[in-house]
């Protein structure tokens, strides 16, 4: 839900300079980015950081 809230609001691309991490930048997909999340926390953590960054902001 997160992740898709945030490609909703940003787009890949964008999202890919916000947050720098491959799985952003190529060959984008919920999938292959959930993966990638789950298995590494310093990225769940950036991506959450956003996540509620985006909801104050656009509230």
């Amino acid at each position: 839900m997160i992740l898709e809230h945030l490609v909703e609001v940003y787009g890949w691309e964008q999202l890919s300079t916000k947050i720098n991490i491959n799985c952003f930048k190529s060959n984008p997909s919920i999938k292959s980015s959930l993966t990638f999340l789950r298995r590494t926390p310093w990225a769940r953590e950036k991506v959450e950081s956003l996540y509620l960054y985006t909801l104050r902001k656009f509230r």
